[in-house]
């Protein structure tokens, strides 16, 4: 089901200390990965400064989209838990200066709680 999941492009769980390990170029020096997830071959940072949504483009995957979001630049953001029926949890964020949201579907194994406590912890009053 893991495979199924991902190949439909649901986000699950990655391991923090792996994310840093592989995307810390990315990354302040003191800047630490909160919590981590991947979908396929794109990843989703949350560090205490930013969301960094991480873009695999093409059938190679060798072009890349490096999006960094600070927690400032939010401007609302909405989680949909997953339901009896449906196995997916969505999770929505719109930012200052842009009409539409940024979408991403996670599997049923994100807390997407969790997620979004994390995300309201880091919004600035």
């Amino acid at each position: 089901m893991a495979i199924l999941s991902g190949l439909l492009g649901h986000a699950g769980a990655f391991d923090p200390a792996q994310a840093r390990e592989e995307y810390g170029r990315l990354l302040a020096a003191d800047e630490p990965v909160e919590s981590a997830y991947k979908i396929v071959r794109d990843v989703i940072l949350l560090t205490d400064r930013r969301i960094l949504l991480i873009d695999k483009q093409g059938i190679t995957g060798r072009k890349t989209e490096y999006l960094s979001i600070p927690y400032r630049s939010i401007v609302r953001f909405s989680v949909e838990s997953a339901g009896h029926f449906d196995l997916e949890a969505e999770f929505k964020i719109w930012v200052s200066g842009a009409s539409a949201p940024i979408e991403r579907t996670f599997n049923t194994k994100v807390d997407v709680y969790a997620l979004q406590a994390a995300i309201a912890g880091r919004i600035p009053k």
